[in-house]
């Protein structure tokens, strides 16, 4: 029953952790090239309403859930068969960790600082506000996206040499 719940643990790690390197990767090379060849207010609309529409469990259950789950399979992983998985685990949590700390401290300041501008109508300086916001949003998503993916491929690796211990029987 352990090996189930360790098992069960490190599988859903890596899953919330791949949904969030895939959204984190699909914004830097789609939706941000996208809306990058739009003008300035429908730029600053389209990433006020993303912003307001992203914060749903779809999205936080998986954001929020990766990092804790990641705790838990390292956890899980202290003893006995599952030290030699347990480098891979904690590389994805000091990965994760980084992805969740440059989100609270970047990119969460910057969208509550687009929304602060007000509505793009209101705005007399479109050009200013998306200056303030576009590139280093998207540098530091670019980065997110990379801490993320590497984090998804250290508990995939996690994943096979975690196979490899249960199907040896040790």
């Amino acid at each position: 029953m352990f090996e189930l719940f360790r098992s069960t643990a490190l599988v859903a790690s890596t899953l919330t952790t791949g949904l969030i390197a895939g959204l984190f990767y699909a914004f830097s090379c789609a939706v941000m090239l996208g809306l990058g060849r739009t003008d300035d207010r429908t730029f600053v609309s389209a990433m006020q309403w993303i912003n307001v529409k992203i914060l749903n469990g779809w999205f936080l259950i998986p954001f929020m859930g990766a990092l804790a789950l990641i705790a838990l399979a390292g956890a899980l992983h202290l003893r006995g068969d599952g030290r030699s998985v347990l480098p891979w685990i904690v590389a994805a949590l000091v990965l994760y960790g980084m992805t969740f700390a440059i989100t609270a401290a970047v990119n969460v300041p910057l969208n509550n600082q687009l929304a602060a501008a007000g509505e793009p109508d209101g705005i007399t300086d479109l050009a200013a506000v998306r200056e303030a916001f576009e590139a280093t949003w998207n540098r530091w998503n670019l980065i997110r996206a990379l801490t993320s993916t590497a984090a998804f491929g250290c508990l995939v690796w996690a994943l096979v040499l975690h196979g490899g211990i249960t199907s040896s029987g040790a």
